[in-house]
């Protein structure tokens, strides 16, 4: 009796241990979206942000541990590059070393003016790096404390996002219907009337949008009902009118990633005759009139931002191809090794040509791989390298998975993620970094085993 007694107990507290478990990352995500949307310029809501990560990380410390004893050896070596990369650049090296690097001619002038000499890390501005490097925190804390989670969880937690993306939907409506002038929490230029939600970048809101698309496509009910098609619809369409309302060219073509993943699991499950006619017609027409209702209420609720959003893909003259044209020269003044992670803006402001030139900083590149390879070079450029074929390697291995739809879903998010990168920096926030992280422990847990069923 006493033995039953004390396993009961026992049970009791590992549920109790694994709610609380679930409660804190829940919480990580809807505090990294809510705040952490900023930017580096907003250092104290990133640290914030950071703060829950570590308290997830000391919550799930037995997750964390078998991340790095059981984690597919290729998943736990990208990861450990991904922070050797800063961290080795904040390691000080004598000047015999570092004075040889491609473009520390600056540096070395600098030494030379305030009589410093001396041992001096790779980065041109290690509290800059230093910074980057704490940017690791979320992303590391969420995919190696949420390796051991149950599945259910993880569906629970992808419900979450889809939550997320939907309370942003809510704060832009007063954003646009005020023209702006209201609700918009980063202050910032061009605010008229777009769908900013809890970030300070209408790309980065338009791809959080993207992301919680793809999983309400595809994540399973947490319960069986007949209410789930509809429900699911209705947010797709939701979804779907907010990312039109961001007026992010990059966000509205990235759009048709899940809605092509959604026709491509029609078209499957219709061929394999897992579902039937009836069920088909009655998603289809459900479609069709939601989405004319979503038209028709931008057209009414916001009148011109359908066609605003279309004239700028018409718009010829871009900012960022000046940008990238002195990018170039500046990731080749520091090739292959980099200024260091986080550097940009100081870097560029030397290497900006006089004719590209305009009363506004640059800031960011516009374009992730070019400022990696300014900011870390070679290294950088082969990192993300890996971790792309990593990506679509897991993608690959699902296939198997009863739940291959949602590990694709995952996919179909850090493919947005990395096509958005080419003329944007969506992983330079602490929310989306989150984001991402997640969808790779979902497309990561799926692919590693994807004989188990989809109960855990």
């Amino acid at each position: 009796m006493r033995s039953t007694r004390i396993k009961s107990e026992g049970r009791k507290g590992t549920r109790n241990q694994s709610q609380l478990s679930l409660a804190v990352f829940a919480t990580l995500l809807l505090i990294a979206v809510i705040i952490g949307g900023g930017g580096v310029r907003y250092g104290i809501a990133n640290l914030i942000v950071q703060l829950c990560a570590l308290l997830l990380l000391a919550v799930r410390g037995d997750s964390v541990l078998g991340f790095w004893r059981q984690a597919p050896l290729s998943l736990r070596a990208v990861l450990g590059l991904s922070i050797c990369v800063p961290l080795i650049q904040i390691i000080p090296l004598p000047e015999s070393v570092w004075s040889i690097l491609p473009g520390r001619e600056l540096v070395q002038q600098s030494f030379a003016l305030t009589g410093r000499s001396g041992w001096a890390p790779i980065s041109v501005d290690p509290v800059r790096t230093a910074v980057a490097l704490t940017g690791m925190i979320v992303p590391i804390a969420v995919v190696t404390a949420g390796w051991t989670a149950k599945r259910r969880h993880l569906v629970l937690l992808g419900w979450v996002v889809v939550g997320l993306g939907l309370l942003n939907v809510c704060i832009g409506i007063p954003q646009v219907l005020s023209g702006g002038t209201a609700g918009r929490i980063y202050a910032g230029p061009s605010a008229t009337g777009i769908l900013y939600g809890t970030f300070a970048n209408r790309n980065s809101t338009g791809l959080l949008l993207v992301s919680a698309l793809s999983l309400a496509a595809m994540l399973p009910a947490p319960k069986p009902h007949h209410f789930v098609l509809p429900a699911r619809i209705t947010i797709c369409a939701l979804l779907m009118t907010a990312i039109i309302l961001t007026r992010s060219r990059t966000a509205l073509v990235l759009a048709a990633i899940p809605v092509a993943l959604v026709l491509l699991k029609m078209v499957v499950e219709r061929r394999n005759g897992k579902s039937g006619p009836r069920r088909s017609n009655l998603f289809l027409a459900s479609a069709v009139l939601l989405g004319l209702g979503a038209v028709t209420a931008v057209l009414t609720i916001a009148p011109g931002r359908v066609n605003d959003t279309v004239e700028r893909f018409q718009t010829q003259s871009d900012a960022r191809s000046y940008i990238w044209e002195d990018s170039l020269y500046s990731a080749s003044r520091y090739w292959p090794v980099g200024a260091g992670m986080g550097t940009f803006d100081e870097v560029f402001q030397t290497d900006e040509s006089l004719e590209n030139a305009t009363e506004r900083r640059a800031g960011r590149a516009h374009n992730d791989y070019l400022e990696i390879a300014i900011e870390a070079g070679l290294p950088g450029l082969i990192l993300i390298a890996l971790w792309l074929i990593l990506t679509g390697w897991f993608a690959w291995r699902a296939r198997h998975s009863q739940l291959r739809w949602m590990a694709w879903a995952a996919a179909s998010i850090l493919l947005a993620i990395a096509l958005q990168s080419i003329t944007d920096y969506p992983l330079r926030n602490q929310a989306m970094l989150g984001i991402a992280a997640f969808a790779l422990l979902l497309l990561a847990r799926i692919a590693e085993r994807p004989e188990e069923e989809a109960s855990p």
